[in-house]
């Protein structure tokens, strides 16, 4: 890859403003020095709530020793520091009124539509935690990051979380579009297109992925333009098993939109796949998903126009140690309408709430989609997505756990489900698998070229 030159913040903010056709100003320094105040090092309110239901942030879980696991080596399923906790309160179709201010439109069709649905809500914990040079970045881009482009692309940001006091809906989905999500890794991860009887084939992937936008000394050299290199090899079931896709994520679409391409082991050639984007078929998703709603959001948001609502107390899925556990069997939790709500965990955290609606004169399945961003970390944990008629279809959520080994919050597995054709997806099963997320993996940038696809295309 040809490297575009060395831009300093300075530098480059010249550059990008040249560039833009419309951009975001950064944040004032009597705002920025917030950070780590009043506000934590990611933007969130450090300070609990008026009622004590959510605590102050204290750091969150650091390290294998503050979860109570010492011992515990990156690549296993990573035990439950909040095994102890008790159901404070199960919230379900007879009782949701009571609570409907802190629930989601979604949650909400989904406590309808299905009365074996219900939502056990635990003790809040903000666990949420990065390493403290992803802190320092925010705080140094915090004064610099722009939107430009139309919102399409962001400047003169590396490695931070580019707008941790957001002043629109554009500003936060590019946070949890920009979100740390370690350095590296590799995951041997299921994905489940379950019917409405409760029948599933598991497609088995494993996933190779490289952060470039956060890795500590990341240059724009280097950086490339491209944020975040990603493969994914399907090893199961044999009708699919072979095939390969590679993704180079660009950080500017304007500039240089998404590159893709695939390996079929039927033809044995590498093509380029400019469909893995926006609402084309998510791959092995029979037609339950985006390419879009993969990580809850991915890609370009030119598209949509976002609203930034605000801040809200929302029960959302949060530290879902038990669905991570390997003490569980794929046909426990996967059953007809909804994943076993046995082994799903809500508590209530401040979320920020954002309203896309589709542009006009663009198209997309989805005319109208709500994002839930928790403040704490940047990960969407929960999406309401309606159809062309403005009637709630799908709904996404997203069940994360705080991966201490590195530290990082990000999900242990997403679902989509089709309240209209009583279907749904999950993605990132990994409870029978022998290892999850190793973020100590030998991968560097030689793994993501089109010829590290051929030689891996081997059936």
């Amino acid at each position: 890859m040809k490297p575009r030159p060395v831009f300093s913040f300075v530098a480059s903010a010249a550059v990008g403003l040249a560039l833009a056709h419309t951009a975001t100003a950064a944040i004032p320094l009597d705002q920025a020095e917030r950070l780590g105040r009043d506000l934590t090092p990611m933007g969130a309110e450090r300070a609990g709530n008026a009622d004590g239901t959510i605590p102050e942030w204290t750091g969150g879980i650091r390290s294998p020793a503050e979860a109570g696991f010492p011992d515990f080596v990156t690549g296993g399923h990573h035990p439950d520091p909040y095994a102890s906790d008790s159901v404070l309160v199960t919230i379900n179709a007879e009782n949701m009124a009571e609570y409907a201010d802190k629930l989601t439109e979604g949650q909400k069709g989904l406590l309808t539509t299905y009365p074996s649905f219900y939502m056990n809500v635990y003790e809040t914990h903000r666990s949420a935690a990065f390493p403290q040079r992803i802190y320092d970045a925010t705080a140094e881009v915090a004064l610099t990051a722009e939107l430009v482009n139309e919102g399409r692309g962001v400047a003169n940001s590396l490695m931070g979380i580019p707008f941790p006091i957001p002043s629109n809906g554009l500003e936060a989905i590019w946070n949890h579009i920009l979100r740390f999500r370690a350095d590296r890794g590799m995951r041997n991860i299921g994905q489940a297109a379950v019917t409405r009887g409760g029948g599933f084939t598991l497609v088995k992937f494993v996933d190779q992925y490289l952060g470039a936008y956060s890795l500590p000394g990341m240059t724009y050299e280097q950086l490339n333009n491209v944020i975040i290199y990603f493969k994914q090899r399907i090893t199961a079931p044999a009708r699919l098993a072979g095939q390969i896709l590679l993704v180079h994520e660009t950080l500017d679409q304007a500039l240089e939109i998404r590159k893709a391409w695939v390996y079929n082991p039927g033809q044995r050639r590498v093509r380029r796949a400019p469909n893995i984007a926006f609402d084309n078929p998510r791959t092995g998703s029979d037609g339950l998903s985006t390419s879009d709603q993969f990580d809850l959001y991915n890609g370009s948001p030119q598209r949509y126009d976002w609203t930034l609502v605000g801040k809200k107390e929302i029960y959302v899925p949060y530290n879902n140690y038990k669905l991570h556990s390997n003490q569980l069997k794929y046909k426990d939790i996967l059953q007809a309408g909804h994943i076993n709500p046995e082994y799903l965990r809500y508590e209530l955290h401040r979320v920020w709430v954002v309203e896309a609606n589709l542009k006009a004169g663009t198209r997309h399945i989805y005319k109208r989609r709500t994002f839930y961003i928790d403040e704490d970390s940047w990960q969407t944990v929960a999406v309401d997505q309606y159809d062309n008629r403005d009637q709630l279809w799908r709904v996404s959520e997203g069940y994360g756990i705080n991966y201490y080994d590195v530290p990082n919050y990000w999900t242990t597995v997403e679902t989509v489900y089709d309240l209209q054709s009583g279907r749904y997806i999950a993605i990132g099963l990994n409870n029978e698998a022998k290892f999850t997320y190793n973020f100590n993996a030998d991968i560097d940038f030689e793994n993501f070229t089109q010829a590290a696809l051929r030689r891996a295309g081997v059936r």
